[in-house]
């Protein structure tokens, strides 16, 4: 590691750790304490060990030395093995931006090539099949076939107000094919003037940034960007939170210059609908709980959009878990996690699924396609008897014509 990737900041708060192991508690990958390799207080104090064999006094005197194969090896997956969910930076008395630094540490360890196999996989798939699956990309809209009519805006209107950029999983995976389905009958009731990109809708380059190979995402980025640009639209609403958070964060970032566009969630278009009016919705007499996506709320900073729309159905009832908000435990599909260690995945989703069970809801709500895939495999596996919806789902049941 030559820590090439790290800023001045980056390499300050490696010495910044008090050790006080609050990290840990709140770790969501933590869930078996003696395997230290987890700990994000390792990790960053790995990250500080093998930068003073480098940097160091000792370093400067006598010349850097390498760090042993097995402290790399620990690293890598430690920093793979996380969900990148952010709660350890949420609680840090000193205010380390830890999720920072395992991404910074990921690009250093794609660099070094000690990075897990399956993501030379999946940097393939991304970079000439567009999407995560692998998939042919024609097929971006085989969620439309079930669909009572397919509308013009679904079909890829050449000119329009909104862009609908849907994800890959909802484009892909049938357990989230309810998710655009119902996006596109909201946005029809409510008259907007809409339109997707279909087959032109490549990856937003998320699972790539994140797993440290963010220069392969440049095609991509450019792509998708002139696409859009080409529908003459205003805004681009993202159902799924990572390619939010990328489009509003990582695109104008990686393209040198502000986008022209309006970037919004799904939930946060549902939310000017319902206040303007356009959205009416009849009686849903349950109880409720709302998972808080960890790109959507710690990564975005939205919190309240999806709640406003949730408590605007007569009827409901909304029981918050325990932890919620800033605190909200990960799904465990963050990160790219699942993509080498489904087991860890799956003991995260039964964690949070038995957080809701204990607020009595019979509904767990989400806004984001990966959550509620997660939490589905996961359901049904524990043969826990509780609906996974996402918020658009729910609106579009309860809406008046």
């Amino acid at each position: 590691m030559d820590f090439d990737d790290f800023t001045v900041r980056q390499l300050v708060e490696l010495d910044a750790c008090t050790r006080c192991g609050l990290c840990i508690e709140w770790c969501s990958t933590c869930l078996d304490a003696e395997d230290r390799v987890l700990w994000p207080r390792e990790k960053l104090q790995a990250l500080r060990f093998i930068a003073s064999r480098r940097f160091g006094v000792v370093a400067r005197l006598f010349g850097a030395r390498t760090p042993g194969e097995g402290t790399l090896t620990d690293l890598s997956r430690g920093l793979y093995d996380c969900t990148l969910c952010a709660r350890c930076a949420e609680v840090c008395p000193v205010g380390i931006d830890t999720r920072s630094l395992w991404l910074a540490g990921r690009r250093e360890m794609v660099r070094d090539g000690l990075y897990p196999e399956p993501f030379n996989y999946l940097r393939q798939m991304v970079t000439t099949t567009y999407n995560i699956s692998g998939d042919d990309n024609e097929d971006r809209l085989i969620w439309s076939e079930n669909l009572e009519y397919v509308p013009e805006g679904v079909v890829g209107k050449q000119k329009a107000e909104t862009v609908y950029f849907m994800g890959c999983t909802p484009s892909f995976y049938p357990q989230t094919y309810g998710i655009p389905q119902a996006a596109v009958e909201v946005m029809e009731t409510a008259g907007l003037d809409y339109t997707t990109l279909g087959r032109d809708e490549w990856c937003c380059g998320y699972p790539l940034i994140i797993a440290g190979m963010g220069d392969a995402v440049t095609e991509l980025v450019a792509h998708n960007v002139a696409a859009v640009r080409e529908k003459g639209a205003a805004r681009i609403v993202a159902g799924c939170p990572s390619c939010y958070h990328t489009w509003l964060l990582e695109y104008p970032r990686i393209m040198g210059e502000p986008l022209g566009l309006e970037v919004l969630h799904l939930t946060q278009l549902l939310e000017q609908l319902i206040t303007d009016g356009r959205l009416r919705m009849s009686e849903f007499p349950r109880t409720v709980t709302y998972h808080d996506a960890c790109d959507l709320g710690r990564n975005s900073g939205i919190y309240e959009a999806p709640r406003q729309v949730i408590r605007s159905i007569p009827g409901i009832i909304l029981s918050e878990m325990q932890e919620n908000r800033h605190y909200a435990l990960c799904c465990g599909g963050g990160g790219d996690v699942a993509i080498c260690n489904e087991e860890l995945t799956q003991a995260v989703a039964r964690r949070r699924l038995r957080q809701a069970e204990d607020t009595g809801a019979q509904v767990l709500l989400s806004a984001c396609q990966q959550c509620k895939r997660t939490f589905m495999s996961a359901a049904r596996q524990e043969k826990i008897r509780m609906r996974v919806l996402d918020i658009v789902e729910l609106v579009a049941r309860v809406m008046l014509d």
